[in-house]
């Protein structure tokens, strides 16, 4: 369509795509057929708005190869996405009338929607950008209404009602201010569910707020993604942790956490920006909270900013160099080691530090399965870990460090102690102890840089 060719990627092998669901125990998520769901995702807001399905397909394949699992996009998107076309040359409404969907700018989002499946990458897909509802200081305008909300959510709920691997995001970088914006977000969620009964869904607040501030006595509301900040250090944990302390319980996700190459707190001067070692504490510190995943961001990738037209926070290159900064890859190795835990057995232990693990330095944080047969300890600043000396003591233990950054194992020699030296004190490390039982079933194979 629009003279791009719409055919399977040999590249990768397609196998039918699960609904997702919530686990047992509201934690965590898993397909419909039980198998753990690791979010690793990625941001990509202006994807629908700005690329050719040519591109969407190289920035798919690019970010399913380093091991994300889930995209990040709007439908009716921020940056001027009503009324500056898309790649095709189409706006997504007549008059800005959301009963009024242009069918051009629809075959598009059917494609995105369609390549996403044959690719097996699940979409967390916003309706539309919050400031259509809520405008504060985006371009708008404000469209919505309860009623026309409720019928938008219906119409998106039927044309996609076939996809499983769909996760429905409201909100958009906004929070409800008034009983109105609450009512268009109520009945735009009752719209698609509506129609679309097997789909989770959940909303996507502005910078340090949980979607269950918001919407926690709301039934519709399956994940509770947070937004943290674009700031070095700002200990995203703490927002796992609140989250995980509600009720009804819910898996907790950070949303959007800082992004690799944004200027540090989104600084008018451009400088110190976050890097990829910003980009790992923010995930594991959560992953290691007890979150249900973790959602990536580049600054020159959300906005798909192609090298030249309206860099948005000081954008430095195309949004296709961007794909392969550190940052990204090392999600990837996260993703790597993820998959080889019983990590949705474990849970927060921290406990398990015998040192005082202070707030105002970068802290340790630890997950652990019930019997601490198995145990991952993040240490974010290079310093050493003192553990319970207890853990020692039951079972015989076998510890190796891995590089969060390369992915690389290096085994501890020796007999143990209760005192973890890191391998090299300039960086973040994983401390990863087993029981020698255990060992058997760490099937760890990192793949290094030849």
């Amino acid at each position: 369509m629009d003279g791009e060719s719409h055919h399977l990627d040999p590249a990768f092998t397609y196998l039918p795509m699960k609904p997702l669901r919530i686990t047992a125990n509201r934690r965590y998520l898993e397909t419909t057929s039980g198998e753990p769901f690791l979010w690793v995702g990625d941001t990509a807001w202006e994807l629908i708005h700005r690329a050719s399905l040519d591109e969407t397909r190289l920035y798919f394949r690019n970010r399913k190869e380093k091991g994300f699992s889930l995209i990040q996009t709007v439908i009716l998107a921020e940056l001027d996405g009503l009324h500056h076309p898309n790649a095709h040359g189409e706006i997504p409404l007549h008059d800005d009338d959301p009963a009024r969907p242009n069918e051009g700018y629809f075959r598009h989002v059917d494609q995105v929607v369609a390549l996403a499946e044959e690719m097996g990458l699940y979409l967390g897909l916003l309706p539309t950008w919050g400031d259509k509802f809520n405008k504060k200081w985006g371009d708008g305008p404000e469209i919505f209404t309860p009623e026309n909300a409720r019928s938008f959510g219906e119409f998106l709920g039927k044309r996609y009602a076939g996809f499983p691997h769909i996760v429905w995001i409201l909100g958009g970088d906004r929070i409800p201010e008034t009983s109105l914006h609450r009512k268009i977000i109520e009945q735009m969620a009752a719209g698609i569910r509506d129609q679309q009964g097997h789909s989770l869904l959940s909303y996507h607040p502005n910078g340090g707020n949980l979607a269950s501030d918001h919407f926690g006595d709301s039934d519709w509301l399956d994940v509770d993604l947070f937004q943290s900040r674009h700031q070095k250090g700002f200990r995203e944990y703490r927002f796992t942790r609140k989250g995980r302390k509600r009720n009804p319980p819910r898996p907790v996700i950070d949303g959007e956490p800082g992004y690799e190459n944004i200027p540090n707190m989104l600084n008018k001067w451009h400088f110190q920006r976050l890097d990829a070692s910003d980009i790992r504490r923010a995930a594991y510190w959560n992953l290691l909270s007890g979150a249900a995943g973790h959602t990536y961001g580049c600054n020159e990738i959300w906005q798909m900013y192609d090298g030249k037209t309206d860099p948005r926070f000081g954008a430095q290159f195309s949004w296709k160099e961007a794909l392969d900064l550190p940052g990204a890859s090392q999600m990837g190795v996260l993703r790597r080691i993820f998959d080889c835990l019983p990590w949705q057995q474990m849970e927060p232990a921290p406990s398990l530090i015998a040192s005082i693990n202070w707030k105002v330095t970068p802290l340790k944080t630890v997950l652990a399965n019930p019997d601490k047969s198995w145990v991952l300890v993040y240490s974010p600043q290079g310093k050493s870990i003192k553990i319970r000396s207890s853990l020692l003591k039951k079972r015989e233990k076998v510890a190796f460090w891995l590089n969060p950054e390369t992915g690389e194992q290096t085994d501890v020699r020796g007999k143990l102690t209760a005192v973890f030296r890191v391998p090299d004190p300039r960086r973040d490390w994983l401390l990863l102890l087993l029981d020698r039982d255990s060992l058997k079933n760490w099937v760890y194979a990192p793949i290094l840089e030849s």
